[in-house]
């Protein structure tokens, strides 16, 4: 079932808007005084989630706003046009390639910070809009994601509501976080304006419930977002590619085809993608990752990454007028410059399909080979961005197919297909 906004799902009953400031409160009826959210309770930490083996573990279930887990999982009910047209006003033009690789967009620009904020995993950006927003009064909270105090990589998701809380979450954390579970935290908070910023499986469960959630005003910032792991599947990952897997501060899989780790000495080490131990690291990742088709983050105002940036730049994303709001608050501080686009991904796509499917492991030497040449030929920028979604989007057709073949047809969407249709898949 699609949602159309201003009504949240499995609600028998309309909800009336908001009465004129002036109006003389009506007496709530027995409807309009217990929705579903109400009487529900959440789920117990190590439950058995709706999703099952496919949750992404966003939060929903631990907070209340469960009662909506049906309609409202990405993972249960795939609803990408009913949210872009609730969020943006309409949904992404097919024809138009930006905007079927990236989403609904306005604008679409690359900037970095001025002054970059020490220790910001690139100079800042996400956090300096969660502090601007704090700073103008636009919202009361920052939904960020803090970290744990005996490690660095445990998500700890919070409603920051000082500038300082917000800059203590900065640098991303690379692994499953149930940013939603925050969400129980809101009624009686005082917080009427809130600022979420999540990546794709959060906002789609965050749009969802929009409508019944106790603000006057949401704005969302959106991450681009592969490929998450567990905590354990991180180490797993750090263990088998980095020479001191225990000093790691942050890392990003970069445009010159190279694992770019920062260490907490400072200390830069890379490591070439295609050196990595595949046997061991193909089943690494989430299943709720390989069946995810948004990568972009379809449902956010304003997204800001890396993948369609070039080097020391990061990528941004209008696509509505709040987005522009955000965006507002802090261009004054930015270097900004047009997105640009070099090279051509199919042919590396197409090899990359068999590569991945049968875990090939290269030797050292020939990785770094290769990746001097895909990084001197391949593809830049905006390429790159689709180079990363082709490769993706592929292979979690195939891990759809061959995992629940029950649930292709209805969870890949009209423009993953689309992608999807012009690559050979393996028919095994």
């Amino acid at each position: 079932m699609h949602v159309s906004a201003g009504r949240p799902p499995h609600v028998d009953f309309p909800l009336t808007s908001a009465p004129h400031p002036s109006a003389t409160p009506a007496p709530a009826s027995p409807a309009s005084a217990s929705l579903p959210h109400d009487r529900a309770r959440p789920l117990g930490k190590g439950s058995v989630y709706p999703a099952k083996d496919l949750c992404s573990q966003c939060g929903l279930c631990d907070s209340r706003w469960v009662a909506y887990v049906k309609d409202s999982c990405a993972f249960l009910n795939q609803r990408f046009e009913a949210m872009e047209t609730s969020a943006h006003g309409r949904s992404r033009d097919l024809d138009n390639e930006d905007e079927l690789y990236f989403g609904v967009q306005q604008r679409m620009i690359t900037a970095r910070l001025r002054q970059p904020i020490e220790g910001a995993q690139w100079t800042g950006i996400v956090s300096r809009l969660g502090v601007r927003a704090l700073e103008t009064g636009l919202v009361d909270a920052v939904l960020c994601v803090g970290q744990s105090d005996d490690d660095r990589f445990t998500p700890v998701p919070r409603l920051a509501r000082t500038p300082e809380e917000v800059l203590s979450a900065r640098v991303n954390k690379p692994t499953l976080s149930p940013n939603l579970e925050v969400l129980e935290q809101l009624p009686g908070s005082g917080i009427r304006r809130l600022l979420a910023i999540g990546v794709g499986c959060q906002i789609q469960a965050l749009r969802a419930v929009q409508s019944t959630l106790p603000l006057d005003a949401l704005y969302v910032l959106g991450l681009p977002c592969v490929d998450n792991v567990s905590r354990q599947g991180l180490q797993t990952f750090l263990d088998s590619t980095v020479s001191s897997p225990e000093t790691v501060v942050h890392y990003e899989f970069m445009q010159d085809f190279r694992i770019h780790f920062r260490h907490s000495d400072g200390r830069e080490e890379t490591v070439p993608f295609f050196g990595l131990d595949t046997p061991k690291l193909k089943d690494v990742f989430a299943p709720s990752c390989l069946s995810c088709f948004d990568y972009t983050n379809a449902g956010a105002d304003l997204v800001v990454g890396y993948m369609g940036a070039t080097f020391g730049r990061q990528w941004l994303t209008v696509r509505n007028p709040k987005g522009q709001q955000l965006l507002d608050l802090v261009e004054d501080e930015l270097d900004v410059a047009p997105v640009t686009s070099r090279g051509q991904r199919q042919a590396a796509v197409q090899q990359g399909i068999e590569a991945y499917d049968k875990a090939v492991k290269l030797p050292l030497w020939l990785a770094d080979l290769i990746g001097f040449f895909v990084q001197r030929f391949g593809p830049q920028g905006l390429e790159y961005g689709r180079f990363s979604i082709d490769s993706h989007f592929t292979r979690n057709a195939l891990w759809l197919r061959r995992n629940h073949p029950e649930k292709v047809a209805a969870h890949i969407p009209a423009f993953a297909q689309r992608i999807i249709s012009r690559y050979r898949l393996p028919t095994r």
